[in-house]
């Protein structure tokens, strides 16, 4: 359990890292965009040059914060897929985390030669908008099921609320396929604020004993999408939270 980098866009990489310690995290998922370290125009993603990637990898090391994967990134064609599965591969990743499921099969074929999980995302979305899918657990469940078993879901349980959807219901949906998590709790359901583990709607005690039963043995990374400046306290009540339900 750790962060979604992004839960500290506002810093940089380096500075994200050591937040997450700071909080209790062991693992890091990273995002593409954000600044490698003050002072740096590097930034983190599969186009860094490797001796960026070299100062990455030490840092995570230096902190004993494991990088385990990197999205959500975009691919519009099998190259890139390639590219992005190849430089996760010299990341040591456990997965990565896309919305691009039209390039399933270069995904299945990436996580084949690699042995790297891919993960299918999901934002906030609607039937009324028919071009965005993924929000639906049973369209990201059929895109993955005949595929290979590195292939499945990032549960991201505060968008399928966005979605007006049970989490705890979606997870039973994708059983077996749920690669990784993305945790936050929500005020409301639909456009609502982020809060703590336990305050909101989502009820996380339920998903995380879903996923007990479910034997996940992937990565809960905190997406706390709020209090940007200063949201360590509310990733440690989250990663507490994990912690005290794991049992």
């Amino acid at each position: 359990v750790g962060a979604q980098a992004y839960t500290f866009k506002e810093f940089s990489a380096f500075e994200a890292i050591a937040k997450t310690k700071e909080a209790g995290g062991n693992m890091i998922e990273f995002y593409p965009g954000q600044l490698l370290k003050p002072g740096s125009a590097d930034k983190v993603g599969h186009t860094m040059s490797d001796a960026a990637m070299a100062e990455l990898k030490a840092e995570c090391n230096r902190l004993g914060v494991r990088p385990v994967n990197y999205g959500v990134v975009g691919a519009n064609s099998p190259e890139e897929v390639r590219a992005i599965m190849a430089w996760a591969k010299k990341m040591e990743l456990y997965a990565v985390c896309t919305e691009s499921t039209e390039q399933i099969a270069a995904w299945e074929a990436g996580a084949k030669e690699f042995d790297i999980k891919v993960a299918f995302h999901e934002h906030g979305g609607s039937m009324s908008n028919p071009k965005y899918k993924v929000w639906n657990p049973l369209y990201i469940l059929g895109v993955v099921e005949s595929r290979d078993p590195r292939v499945g879901a990032c549960a991201d349980l505060g968008h399928w609320c966005t979605s007006n959807l049970k989490p705890v219901e979606c997870l039973r949906i994708l059983k077996g396929r749920v690669i990784s998590v993305h945790l936050k709790d929500k005020a409301t359901n639909g456009e609502a604020p982020v809060v703590v583990a336990g305050k909101g709607v989502v009820d996380v005690a339920a998903c995380l004993t879903e996923l007990k039963a479910q034997n996940f043995n992937g990565h809960i990374s905190i997406e706390h999408e709020a209090d940007w400046k200063d949201s360590v306290p509310q990733v440690r009540a989250n990663i507490d939270f994990v912690k005290a339900h794991a049992k």
